[in-house]
């Protein structure tokens, strides 16, 4: 039977993640209240972080920046995690 959860980033219930997603209590957090789609809507918002701001995976200062969007992005944490004013996915018209 697939786990339900009520996905803070759907607002509605959907199926959850298989794992959890992230380390710590921050993972934990995302698991009891993310749903897998949920999750895909922050991979692809988390793919446009990087790209538009050349941020590393492997940067501390840019996993720290990724936390603070993942945070706005999820849970309506701070001042981050929103699209950036002006932007425009490829192939859409300007």
């Amino acid at each position: 039977m697939t786990r339900m959860v009520d996905c803070v980033v759907l607002g509605a219930e959907a199926p959850g993640l298989e794992r959890v997603p992230y380390p710590g209590e921050l993972g934990q957090r995302i698991y009891e209240n993310v749903s897998a789609d949920g999750w895909a809507k922050w991979i692809e918002r988390q793919t446009m972080i990087i790209n538009e701001n050349g941020l590393s995976t492997i940067d501390p200062a840019s996993l720290a920046l990724i936390e603070q969007h993942m945070l706005g992005f999820i849970f309506k944490e701070g001042d981050l995690g929103q699209q950036p004013e002006g932007f425009r996915p490829p192939g859409s018209k300007k």
